[in-house]
């Protein structure tokens, strides 16, 4: 399992994935499983993934090894977002052919999402969500943040900071506290923490670090965190019942 995140603000992105791959309490693995392909000054775009290591691992070998291919369509030349979207569902499906039938075969499950964001030339930052199945969907200011692999803990925080106009900051702390609750709920989320932040127009990596587990920051936040909602709960009114 892991967990992936993806904010779209009208200052630019956050994006922020964890780095923990296991197959039982007993064989827990790093993997990297945020990816950035960047020409300075003209395009970056970073993404993240989940789900079967060997189905993202051959997704993210095939999106790179076009880049090298005369004449492929690859992320270095895609003219905007929408169609650097499609080139890594096209990667999905092109690893599915291959493989779908072998992975059906032995009951394996095909599971496969992502998350690419970016910014391409003059077009704004744009941010999609891909399903197994190639398809994708884009944020929006209605919809601006995405995740992927184990949602369900980190949401609740997202949902009460998360609008387009968080900076770019807050969304980078706010993406962590989200990891944080993620964690303590479910072991096999875990550091280290890649974050990405990306300022609208810059074409450059804005900012682009990786926590890990006794990062002072991360430990700092994680700690003030767990106390501040300690003394929140304290402070809550007296219930006007008697038990």
């Amino acid at each position: 399992m892991t967990y992936c995140i993806g904010m779209l603000l009208r200052d630019g992105l956050v994006m922020a994935s964890d780095s923990r791959t296991n197959a039982g309490v007993d064989r827990v693995s790093t993997f990297r499983k945020m990816f950035q392909f960047e020409r300075p000054g003209e395009r970056v775009l970073t993404l993240i993934t989940a789900g079967n290591l060997s189905v993202t691992q051959a997704v993210v070998s095939l999106l790179s090894e076009r880049l090298d291919e005369d004449g492929a369509e690859n992320l270095h030349n895609a003219p905007n977002l929408f169609e650097a979207a499609r080139l890594v569902g096209d990667a999905l499906r092109d690893v599915y052919e291959r493989d779908g039938a072998h992975f059906e075969k032995h009951g394996v499950s095909y599971t496969a999402e992502a998350i690419i964001g970016g910014q391409i030339g003059k077009e704004r930052p744009r941010l999609f969500r891909l399903y197994s199945a190639g398809n994708f969907i884009e944020a929006s200011e209605e919809t601006p943040y995405f995740q992927i692999g184990e949602t369900k803990y980190g949401k609740p925080i997202l949902d009460r900071i998360i609008t387009p106009d968080v900076s770019l900051s807050d969304a980078g702390r706010c993406a962590l506290i989200s990891f944080d609750s993620t964690m303590r709920a479910n072991i096999s989320v875990g550091p280290p923490i890649d974050l990405f932040c990306y300022r609208t127009d810059s074409l450059s990596l804005t900012f682009l670090k990786r926590f890990e587990e006794d990062d002072p920051y991360w430990t700092e936040i994680r700690t003030a965190w767990a106390e501040g909602l300690k003394r929140a709960f304290a402070d809550l009114p007296e219930p006007d019942w008697e038990v």
